[in-house]
């Protein structure tokens, strides 16, 4: 994938216009319409899951072209947009922001007893992609938003959002179920930031080592672990280390290791799922993976993607709102027209398409 440019990724605070979010539910209903019937649910998932095609989506719907408002807003006008075809589409969304992204497996639940889906798995790809950007990767931003698009036969895909109060900047996560090979190593189809931190990445292909010795750490009686974990206290860490030893709180960790030893975790995957795990006690794991073992995590900061944030505020211009209506018009007739078997209006509209492409200035005027 080509990289184009990039942009600064500002935090921006408040809610889309309701004049705006109403166009926005309308033609995102057409655009995914337009997709599943043309390609296929799964396909819609694919290119959710590619983060230029995603901010080109937002940019089409309206929205700020800079702000980190374009995750939240898009995904809930998509989920908006389709719950009541769901059942025509075969797709469901699930999560959102704040405290709607903690009901998202009782919202999976719902639509796997609605339509008999097999909930487990995808209840389970949903945590386990939370925990990963918010506990396996420390890079500063802290998840807030998550959303599950899913088709009614199990494929998935995850867009989830973090924020850093201290850069004003926001980062995305995009995560593609038919490409996750193993939820700890590599898994991200792309992640989007601005800015570079200082990152401990245990998903990283280079962390195997330091993933092995912290499975190995949470395997042993909690004695043994905290006389370790004490002895760091004694040693000068590395500049680049992004931990100290006063993030090892010695109750707490004790408390952690405690349930680590009784469920005995067969690899990092199973112990990253152990509920009450946090960073802390991933940090303070790899701290003695490479102070005592000399096994290194990675530090490099995942993130591939540079780009805007999807405008509303009348960047790059104000939002035409008879042309958009115009616009939701003819996309609601092209779909109407391919349901009854008069696709040469759909095909029109992929020669436009492909028309303003190639002669991009013509689109405006």
């Amino acid at each position: 994938m080509r990289k184009t440019g990039t942009a600064t990724l500002p935090l921006h605070y408040g809610r889309a216009p309701r004049w705006l979010f109403s166009r926005m539910v309308a033609l995102s209903r057409e655009i995914t319409i337009a997709l599943v019937t043309e390609f296929g649910a799964v396909e819609l998932l694919r290119r959710l899951s590619d983060p230029y095609w995603f901010q080109a989506l937002g940019c089409v719907l309206g929205f700020d072209w800079h702000s980190s408002g374009l995750t939240t807003t898009v995904t809930g006008a998509l989920k908006e947009g389709i719950k009541d075809i769901d059942d025509e589409l075969g797709i469901f969304i699930a999560g959102g922001k704040g405290k709607t992204s903690r009901k998202t497996p009782e919202q999976i639940l719902f639509y796997a007893d609605r339509y008999s889906i097999n909930a487990p798995p995808l209840i389970y790809a949903s945590r386990m992609s939370a925990k990963v950007d918010n506990t396996a990767i420390q890079d500063g931003y802290q998840l807030y938003h998550h959303v599950f698009i899913s088709t009614f036969k199990g494929d998935w895909a995850v867009i989830q959002q973090g924020m850093n109060t201290d850069n004003k900047k926001a980062r995305r996560y995009h995560w593609l179920g038919e490409e996750v090979k193993d939820f700890v190593v590599e898994p991200h189809k792309a992640i989007c930031s601005e800015a570079r931190h200082k990152t401990l990445n245990m998903v990283a292909l280079e962390s195997e080592d330091a993933r092995k010795i912290s499975v190995a750490l949470a395997k042993e009686v909690p004695d043994k672990v905290i006389k370790e974990a004490k002895t760091i206290s004694k040693l000068s860490l590395p500049e680049r280390h992004n931990v100290t030893v006063l993030d090892i709180d010695v109750k707490r960790f004790y408390k952690i290791l405690t349930k680590t030893y009784e469920r005995q975790p067969e690899n990092f995957e199973s112990l990253l799922g152990i509920e009450g795990l946090g960073p802390k006690t991933i940090r303070a794991l790899s701290l003695i993976s490479e102070l005592i073992y000399d096994m290194p995590p990675s530090y490099r900061d995942p993130a591939r993607f540079s780009f805007a944030h999807g405008g509303k505020d009348g960047t790059p211009f104000p939002v035409d709102r008879k042309i958009y209506d115009k616009t939701i018009e003819i996309m609601k007739n092209a779909i109407q027209s391919a349901k009854i078997g008069n696709a040469e209006r759909v095909d029109a509209i992929k020669r436009l398409n492909k028309y303003f492409q190639i002669n991009p200035k013509n689109a405006f005027t």
